[in-house]
């Protein structure tokens, strides 16, 4: 029987892009270049940052500056006892430590290639606001009002990314020793921590350019697995808003992995993926993962 190792899963959620570089008043997506195309990416440390922040796992963070702004690690706040160091840190104050993230994410990489959407704005009322608090015309005084045009780069569409998590790994932190050993968090400690994670995926929300985005999924796979790797990231595709449901995405399924999906025709295909792998509603899968996290870890 393979020993359990890890928790992975890949997601297909409806969610923005988020920015890179502006220029001047223009500000645009992140974007990477594949198969000779342009896509819009939500990057790994955005995806990250977001989950660790809804999740709680934050909560307890603390800074410290030396040379650099960084997380605060050392013998008494490290990660058997700290949520927030869960997601790896690096400390130099003093002795070096480092300490790798427990849990890995993919960029949200778009599923149709890049149609420039661009939205132009302008602060007309807080500034025409201004020029009558100063008795101007905003006209004639436009800079002094403060009158600035701008405009930015707009992208939601279908994203697919996948998280691993390192079940041997959560929740100690090999830096620091005590008698028995690391340092390291009970088994309801950890089992809170991977649950945390699930629940930020599952409830997953962004706030982009002042808007708020549900990026929940849509469309979900994944499981407990003896392999520390994103199992599904090369077989989970979607073309023109369907679901491609390939003879290798339904194999790896068989091994004894979950399937989720969101009814309400966000995937064309919905009927198809019904019949193809009989899936479960997205409530009842991560409900399904919680409690083998559970067991997993005997509590």
């Amino acid at each position: 029987m393979k020993i359990k190792k890890a928790l992975t899963l890949t997601v297909v959620a409806n969610m923005t892009s988020n920015y890179s570089e502006g220029l001047g008043n223009i500000a645009s997506v992140q974007k990477i270049f594949k198969n000779r195309k342009v896509y819009t990416i939500r990057s790994r440390e955005s995806l990250k940052n977001a989950i660790m922040v809804q999740s709680g796992m934050y909560d307890d963070l603390q800074t410290e500056v030396d040379g650099a702004t960084q997380k605060m690690a050392n013998e008494n706040l490290n990660a058997s006892n700290c949520r927030a160091l869960e997601g790896g840190y690096m400390s130099t104050k003093g002795t070096t430590y480092i300490r790798k993230s427990s849990f890995y994410l993919t960029d949200a990489i778009s599923c149709e290639s890049f149609v420039n959407e661009t939205r132009f704005h302008n602060n007309l009322y807080l500034a025409n606001n201004a020029a009558k608090s100063k008795n101007i015309n905003l006209q004639e005084k436009a800079g002094e009002a403060g009158l600035m045009p701008y405009q930015y780069e707009y992208d939601k569409s279908f994203k697919i990314y996948s998280i691993t998590i390192d079940l041997e790994m959560i929740g100690k932190d090999e830096n620091f020793k005590q008698e028995e050993g690391y340092k390291e968090a009970d088994n309801k400690e950890k089992a809170d921590r991977i649950n945390s994670i699930l629940d930020a995926v599952e409830n997953l929300s962004l706030t982009v350019k002042g808007n708020l985005d549900n990026s929940e999924p849509i469309f979900i796979v994944g499981g407990l697995s003896d392999k520390k790797t994103h199992y599904f990231e090369n077989v989970v595709k979607v073309e023109e808003d369907k679901l491609i449901i390939s003879e290798d995405l339904k194999d790896k399924i068989e091994k004894g992995y979950h399937v989720g999906l969101l009814e309400g025709k966000a995937l064309k295909n919905e009927n198809e993926i019904k019949a193809e792998l009989n899936p479960i509603s997205i409530t009842k899968f991560f409900d399904n993962v919680r409690n083998e996290v559970k067991t997993y870890f005997n509590v």
